[in-house]
């Protein structure tokens, strides 16, 4: 039996340490095929989902190879999105815990750009961030990448679905020639062979089986018949009553156009997609894995790098041309030996899908009828625990979780156990509170002080 402990890795005893505090005591599929690879320097095209353990996979060799006392940038991550970009930063910061004053800057789309320039004066070792900001930041001369000397390219499938292949052969012109290449995708279109092709040597080549068991997943395809799309939707819902569900679409009109209908009916439903400015994304999402929304509506590149623990559903209201996109999206429920479901509405001109995803995973799929679903309650659905107060100020005011929580809960204020997550961003953060108490929680934190300084705070 191969030994999967990071300890058979000839790590640092210091490393080995902070994997252990951090909970990483055995390692994942990706980390053990691809870490031997990664350590010895060598180029690699490792085929894996979010989820899998990926960022470990490639961080704790960058980690290894920098020199603390060049704060000159010597590795770069490129993800396709913000959030992506700030959850891999955040991982990558844990795992840097061993090695004393490493410094982790995140450069991307969707906010100001002058304070990413403040933060690169003062220099960097790793830069993790989207494309089109890190080409941005080369151009104006505050970004130098000569010193670089490992790559990653991250859900790199992604990318080259949102149009970044010409800005990443564009970055990676400006870093030495040699260089280790670490390139990561979940699935292995065209356009990846390409892209390895002309940015890596003799790249060695890991393939995990998807994370996705979904043997776990209970897979319902109902056929429209002469029930309307918005009706389907509307009958799935009151059916299963799902306390969290991410809904599919192909399109962000279409996206919307659910998000409205389901507003209509009362549901606590939100849409995520490109037309959004990033405050605006950030609150669907911080929303969505607090318990304040019951239902995400998402395209698919607007839910790459979604990391939601507890999905109780997935519905696809369109089904994707791609099985493998399909078997993606429906990964993101019955995870950790839970049970999932996952829900999708047909028609009959998509059979030819069907038969795609069956043979995909040699499996034969359930349908049922939709006038076997009870008929819808008139009852109105659900609301969800929570809401979420909003504070116009963050980490950029020295806050932390820990001071809105003494602000709420001090003396006559509200019980601890009534606040959930609280998410902090640069100048902004969210609080979950259940929703009887989030007027009480409201009136605390605008009639007193976080930090000894008084913030505006809102409900959203």
């Amino acid at each position: 039996m191969t030994d999967t402990s990071f300890s058979s890795l000839n790590l640092p005893t210091s490393m080995l340490s902070n994997l252990s505090d951090l909970g990483y005591n055995e390692m994942t599929p990706i980390q053990a095929q691809s870490l031997p690879f990664a350590l010895e320097g060598k180029d690699l095209i490792a085929k894996a989902k979010t989820g899998s353990g990926k960022t470990a996979a490639f961080a704790i060799g960058l980690l290894l190879n920098l020199n603390q006392r060049d704060f000159g940038t010597q590795a770069l991550v490129l993800c396709p999105t913000r959030e992506l970009s700030t959850q891999v930063a955040k991982e990558i910061r844990r795992l840097a815990r061993f090695k004393n004053n490493i410094k982790v800057v995140t450069l991307s789309g969707g906010q100001p750009v002058g304070p990413q320039i403040g933060s690169l004066e003062h220099g960097a070792h790793i830069i993790v961030g989207t494309p089109g900001r890190i080409q941005d930041l080369i151009r104006k001369g505050k970004l130098h990448l000569e010193r670089c000397t490992t790559v990653v390219l991250d859900e790199a499938d992604r990318m080259l679905d949102m149009g970044f292949y010409e800005q990443i052969e564009g970055i990676i012109d400006y870093t030495p020639k040699k260089r280790q290449t670490l390139l990561f995708s979940a699935t292995y279109p065209e356009g990846i062979q390409k892209l390895s092709a002309d940015l890596q040597t003799d790249p060695i080549e890991v393939t995990v089986e998807s994370l996705h068991n979904t043997s776990q997943i209970e897979q319902i395809f109902y056929p429209l018949e002469r029930t309307k799309k918005p009706e389907a939707l509307s009958r799935l819902l009151s059916h299963h009553q799902p306390e969290s569900a991410v809904i599919f679409c192909n399109t962000k009109d279409q996206c919307r156009e659910v998000s409205d209908h389901l507003r209509n009916e009362g549901y606590f439903a939100a849409a995520l997609h490109g037309d959004l400015d990033q405050r605006e994304r950030d609150q669907v999402l911080v929303q969505f894995s607090n318990r304040s929304n019951t239902i995400l509506i998402a395209t698919d590149v607007a839910a790459r790098g979604l990391d939601i623990d507890d999905l109780e559903v997935v519905i696809n209201y369109d089904l994707p041309r791609d099985p493998e996109i399909y078997i993606h999206r429906i990964g993101r429920t019955g995870r950790a030996g839970k049970e999932g479901l996952a829900l999708s509405i047909y028609r009959d001109s998509e059979d030819y899908k069907l038969e795609a995803i069956s043979e995909y995973q040699s499996l034969s799929l359930h349908t049922e009828s939709l006038s076997s679903l009870k008929k819808i309650s008139s009852e109105e659905p659900t609301k969800p625990a929570m809401r979420t107060l909003c504070i116009a100020g963050g980490r950029k005011d020295k806050i932390r979780p820990g001071d809105i929580l003494g602000a709420m809960t001090g003396e006559a204020g509200i019980e601890g156990s009534v606040v959930g997550k609280i998410d902090i961003y640069d100048f902004v953060a969210y609080v979950a509170v259940q929703r009887d108490q989030a007027r009480k929680a409201h009136g605390r934190l605008i009639n007193g002080k976080i930090k000894g300084r008084r913030f505006k705070v809102r409900i959203l």
